[in-house]
């Protein structure tokens, strides 16, 4: 007997088995229990997410021998038929090797014709966008007024190129992109199902070079099982589709956080012995640096098998927030213009390096102290966001240094601002307020709304700051909602509030808003009164 591929052998054969699209089966499961059917039912997504597929099963949901139902039989022979591809009111029509108007013509010839053995003659068109203007004008037609024994399934990776009647003629069906995880759960229960012995982090692999699509991990998936032989392991899954292993992509961005260009080059040479896809290593570059500043604003990620918590948030101490942003905006640009360089182990060279050549809040590239390499990063800052104010300033006094202060019971607003804090860590401080000092200790307390800012290895760093601040070793405990003192952020929101209101009481006093009241019965909009900033209104 043939090999049948896992694409065909696994594709799902009713609804109850499909991976995701809950969304389009629910709708679909309701519409078959309740009898309300509509005569013609478009598909969108992209390659490889189930159009055809849910097509096919909601084709055995309108001819199954039981009667038309949300869980079709699959033993009767209509069931049995269109799983094979044979059954004669099933007509399926590939549009792109359709396109002529005679050929769409041709097929809706037999339109009035009652079905030969089903209760539903059904038109299955795939990629239905490459049909020709005059060929949707002779579907039109019949797409609006069809015999009640015909359904229409169409199935487009491009719906904006369908005309606007023809999409009016139909229920629309937007299908998702598969996520990894996804993709991972459905890849490990075909392999135990095959019994094929699999590494966790091989079919993370496998999940994440699919790009949503089931169909490719499936094809994927057969590549490896004959390139690995018995058990598919991640390392030969990495060589099989040229993508780096992960601890290399960790490895750059600690390099990249202790900012050692030698390091990175050296770690380029070794990643260019595998025969590496430079453009999926700065996706991969790209993906973590999203996760990492994701935790710097939230304190949790979505981490999957690749790369642990634990791992992200020891990174997102290490990079600053603006750095995170910044090397992100790089990576994504290197990736888009790799075609553009010399080859493609430079290109992915010269993005990383140039990652350390422009740093936020400094007055020249770091390394390079020419007039030149300011002009190149003046260049980029248009690119990139800027630095807070306080980033020029963001380095303490060491702890016992002549520069240490005089500890007294401080206004926290103020002394925020003094720590020269930047990124999540002057979030976190800046929704605390101060309560008082035991001994060593300094206890704040954290609006509860922002619990989630507050993790051990950001607590640990205020602390560092306040001791090198006031030249002795300090420790902060941090209470959840037990601040009754305002925080710099209630602080400056009510500031705000009172300039606001102030603002409107001086509007509503103004001479000339009141004679425009009293001579045309104007009305002053105070909901449209905005502060300026008087650092910004030069």
């Amino acid at each position: 007997m043939s090999y049948l591929v896992l694409a065909r052998k696994w594709r799902p054969k009713d609804f109850a088995d499909t991976v995701g699209q809950e969304h389009v089966l629910q709708a679909l499961i309701n519409a078959l229990d309740s009898g309300r059917l509509h005569h013609a039912y478009l598909f969108t997504g992209t390659r490889g997410v189930g159009k055809t597929t849910i097509a096919r099963i909601l084709a055995k949901a309108l001819n199954c021998e039981k009667g038309v139902t949300s869980e079709p039989c699959g033993t009767c022979s209509a069931c049995t038929e269109i799983d094979e591809g044979r059954f004669v009111d099933l007509i399926e029509v590939d549009a792109a090797s359709k396109t002529k108007v005679d050929d769409t013509r041709d097929l809706l010839d037999n339109v009035q014709y009652a079905p030969a053995r089903g209760r539903y003659k059904v038109y299955l068109i795939d990629e239905v966008h490459m049909l020709s203007r005059s060929s949707f004008n002779a579907l039109l037609k019949t797409l609006e007024e069809p015999p009640p024994h015909v359904k229409f399934l169409l199935a487009t990776t491009d719906p904006q190129k369908l005309p606007v009647t023809v999409l009016s003629r139909c229920l629309q069906f937007n299908l998702k992109r598969m996520t990894p995880r996804m993709i991972t759960d459905r890849l490990s229960h075909i392999c135990e199902a095959e019994e094929v012995e699999t590494e966790p982090a091989a079919l993370a692999t496998l999940a994440r070079a699919a790009d949503g699509s089931m169909r490719d991990a499936l094809s994927l998936l057969d590549q490896a099982i004959a390139y690995c032989g018995g058990k598919i392991e991640e390392a030969q899954v990495a060589t099989m589709i040229g993508t780096i292993d992960r601890d290399h992509v960790v490895r750059l961005l600690t390099l990249l956080a202790g900012d050692d260009a030698r390091g990175i080059i050296d770690a380029v040479r070794e990643i260019d012995e595998q025969f590496p896809d430079y453009s999926r290593l700065l996706e991969d570059l790209a993906r973590d640096l999203q996760r990492i500043a994701v935790y710097q604003v939230v304190g949790a990620c979505d981490a999957e098998d690749d790369m642990s918590e634990e791992q992200i948030a020891e990174l997102a101490d290490a990079l600053p927030a603006a750095d995170v942003q910044l090397f992100y905006q790089i990576a994504v640009i290197g990736r888009r213009d790799l075609h553009l360089a010399p080859d493609p182990r430079s290109g992915a060279e010269m993005t990383l390096l140039r990652m350390l050549a422009f740093r936020p809040g400094s007055g020249e590239a770091a390394g390079s102290p020419s007039g030149g390499a300011a002009k190149q990063q003046a260049a980029e800052e248009s690119s990139r966001p800027a630095p807070e104010p306080a980033a020029v300033q963001a380095t303490p006094a060491a702890p016992g240094a002549a520069a240490a202060h005089e500890w007294r019971d401080p206004d926290w607003t103020e002394l925020v601002t003094a720590l020269g804090l930047t990124g999540t860590l002057r979030l976190l401080a800046s929704n605390c307020a101060f309560l008082r000092r035991e001994g060593n200790t300094v206890h704040l307390g954290l609006d509860s709304r922002s619990e989630s800012l507050l993790t051990r290895q950001r607590k640990d760093a205020l602390a560092e700051r306040l001791t090198g601040y006031f030249g002795e070793q300090l420790v902060v405990d941090v209470t959840v909602g037990a601040a009754s003192n305002e925080t710099p952020l209630q602080v400056e929101s009510r500031i705000a509030d009172e300039r606001l209101e102030e603002a409107r009481q001086t509007l509503e006093a103004d001479p000339n808003v009141q004679a425009m009241k009293n001579m045309f019965g104007a009305e002053l909009k105070t909901d449209t009164i905005e502060l300026i900033n008087p650092s910004q209104s030069d």
